[in-house]
């Protein structure tokens, strides 16, 4: 599909928000292209796929383990064509709360009471879906180092990590926090890719969003772990987990290994960042966070065997610890058609997410049809 650039939209992110925005864009006749750093789509709601020594393939959906609906008729008509083509289904299991004092799971809830979805037969597949739509070009492995607006050119350049040009656009919608975060230089020793201090309409108080960082942890077993009543559930007084799932209890997952993944408290996140610093973690640490995790799951006393398979891997930046637009939904800068979209927009889950990316395809859309 080739347009001009007066039709063309950059998209910075391919997480939930920047893959629903760039969906909707292409529906609407808008050219975009969407730009990932990493191999490919999901963000947070990516799947990690692994080998084992023996061959063995294995899944985790090491993010976002699940996403539920409010009322939202926007969200609600996405999970209904998200389902129509195979991509979403309802996980049918309890939750609970394992409390650590008694050794006991508190709070069962009745199953059903609230619905809960899982893309299928992972978590990105949702995202891989959208961001292979028609009008939508998806450039994975390329991570954007600057962004420029031209008043003369009354257009946005893009920049690669390495200054190489990505393009000219009419528009830009970044869901990537990274974009405009110091976080950016302490990971990568760059400067931020874009000053926000140039763009008056958009708050200055989004530069810098608190974030709860997470070490997950993958693991699989021989056999299911048949003293484990529940398949999802989080800790109580626990300093070092936060929560726990089965993934192999998911529709649409195999079933040949027992797959779980446990997520770290943020303080226990914090503690370990605060003596490695934010670069990405080295083997020894994973590995050191991996074993401290697990010895943890097995003091629940709940007949954990060992695990053959055992792996690290940390969230940064991944779940923002505030909402810094949730009436606007999206930030936006109308003269120079920059949209801000994300979970850190309204909530901080799937579904906030959403909302945000269609808001952004929203005031994108609105902005262009007036040039």
């Amino acid at each position: 599909m080739t347009t001009s650039v007066a039709t063309k939209v950059a998209i910075i992110g391919s997480g939930i928000s920047g893959a629903v925005c760039a969906s909707t864009l292409a529906k609407n006749g808008i050219s975009v292209t969407l730009f990932e750093s990493a191999r490919g789509p999901g963000g947070r709601m990516s799947q990690r796929r692994e080998m084992t020594e023996d061959g063995r393939e294995l899944h985790f959906d090491h993010g976002a383990p699940y996403f539920s609906v409010s009322n939202n008729p926007g969200v609600l008509r996405l999970i209904c064509e998200w389902q129509s083509k195979g991509l979403v289904d309802e996980w049918n299991e309890k939750f609970a709360t394992f409390d650590f004092a008694s050794k006991q799971f508190l709070d069962i809830e009745q199953e059903g009471l609230d619905k809960k979805y899982v893309g299928v037969p992972g978590m990105n597949s949702i995202c891989k879906s959208l961001c292979q739509e028609p009008g939508v070009e998806s450039r994975f492995g390329v991570g954007v180092g600057k962004l420029e607006w031209s008043d003369n050119e009354d257009s946005w350049s893009l920049m690669g990590l390495n200054g190489e040009s990505l393009g000219s656009f009419k528009g830009v919608v970044t869901s990537d926090k990274s974009t405009f975060s110091q976080r950016f230089t302490n990971v990568t020793g760059k400067p931020v890719p874009i000053d926000m201090g140039k763009f008056p309409e958009i708050p200055l108080k989004m530069t810098e969003i608190p974030v709860n960082p997470c070490f997950a942890l993958m693991l699989a077993f021989e056999e299911p772990l048949t003293e484990i009543p529940i398949r999802a559930f989080s800790f109580k007084k626990s300093k070092v987990l936060h929560r726990a799932f089965c993934d192999s209890s998911k529709p649409g997952r195999s079933r040949n290994s027992e797959c779980w993944v446990l997520h770290s408290t943020a303080e226990y996140a914090q503690d370990v960042i605060a003596q490695t610093g934010l670069q990405k973690p080295s083997s020894a640490t994973l590995a050191k966070v991996a074993e401290e995790l697990f010895q943890e799951f097995q003091s629940t006393k709940l007949g954990i065997p060992p695990a053959f398979f055992k792996k690290a891997h940390r969230w940064g930046s991944a779940f923002p610890a505030i909402s810094i637009a949730e009436d606007e939904k999206c930030l936006w800068d109308a003269k120079k058609r920059l949209a801000v979209c994300g979970d850190f927009c309204v909530s901080p889950d799937v579904e906030g997410a959403i909302i945000s990316g269609l808001a952004a395809a929203a005031k994108c859309s609105e902005g262009l049809c007036h040039l």
